[in-house]
């Protein structure tokens, strides 16, 4: 019985070993690898690939260098074409002349006085060249068909900047009493802010001196339609009774002119003028019956050519 069960043992260890052996060897089996590819698939796969490329390329304009269209040479340039790309215009251009000239009557006005009308101006000019210039410059007053005042201005001028003209030369007082010459210097331009301002000294007979500063300023109410303030200060360096002119200060003078433009040329305004006599000049005033201080209403025109 015993050698009975030791032979069934057998035959069934027997019968299950194949199995187990194949489980075993799946389970510890390292996993296989992939597949190698041979040389010449390889080689058909990616060449035919990059042939298929390059084919696509070339179909689409983006050829190698070596592949692409040969294009003609610039042609060279010749006298026609550079005339018809640069056309002489010579004669549409107009240069401005090396001589210019300008006339201004800033102020050429009737004044309402009290004791009736009166007239009374303030010009200037200059001829020559953007640095040398010839300047005149005149004023003057009237009342009741006379001359009160009335003087003339002869300067060469010289730009010492954008903005600025030194002057020198000789001034000539027609009125009041008798006539008087005097030598001139000074300066005119642009003072910050746009103010134009001119001072001038004088030297005349006898040791006699005087100053004149002049500055007036210009307000833009619209584009043509224009309020002028305007202040003139007047000194003397000694007295003058036949003149009615005191030493020191004399006369300060204020005005507010509101012009209105039709062209820049021509231009009427209206406005109101303020004088007072200071110092001697006021007391040579006092003297003669005549006011010391003044207020009237102005109308005049503007223009220049």
């Amino acid at each position: 019985m015993t050698g009975v069960r030791s032979l069934l043992a057998c035959a069934l260890s027997l019968a299950l070993a194949p199995a187990w052996a194949q489980d075993h060897s799946q389970h510890h089996a390292p996993p296989s690898e992939p597949k190698a590819t041979s040389t010449h698939d390889h080689a058909s796969m990616d060449h035919s690939a990059h042939h298929q490329g390059a084919v696509d390329h070339a179909a689409m304009g983006h050829g190698t260098p070596s592949q692409a269209a040969p294009v003609e040479p610039i042609p060279t340039l010749t006298d026609a074409d550079r005339a018809a790309a640069f056309p002489d215009l010579a004669h549409g251009m107009h240069h401005a002349p090396e001589r210019n000239s300008f006339v201004m009557f800033d102020r050429l006005e009737a004044v309402d006085l009290d004791h009736g009308r009166g007239e009374a101006w303030e010009a200037h000019a200059w001829f020559g060249s953007d640095l040398n210039r010839l300047w005149l410059r005149s004023e003057g007053e009237r009342e009741r068909g006379h001359t009160e005042a009335a003087d003339l201005e002869v300067l060469y001028g010289r730009s010492v900047t954008p903005w600025w003209d030194v002057v020198a030369g000789l001034k000539h007082d027609f009125k009041p009493g008798r006539s008087r010459d005097w030598a001139a210097f000074g300066v005119q331009g642009l003072a910050p802010y746009k103010f134009e301002v001119s001072a001038t000294a004088y030297i005349g007979e006898s040791g006699a001196t005087a100053a004149t500063i002049e500055a007036e300023y210009e307000v833009l109410l619209t584009n043509r339609l224009i309020l002028q303030p305007r202040v003139e200060v007047e000194a003397f360096g000694k007295d003058d009774p036949a003149r009615g002119i005191g030493s020191g200060l004399s006369t300060v003078e204020a005005g507010l002119r509101l012009r209105y433009e039709f062209t820049r040329r021509f231009a009427p305004y209206v406005g109101v003028a303020w004088e007072r006599a200071y110092g001697g000049t006021a007391d040579h005033r006092r003297d003669d019956g005549e006011a010391v201080e003044d207020m009237h209403l102005v109308a005049g025109v503007r223009l220049w050519f």
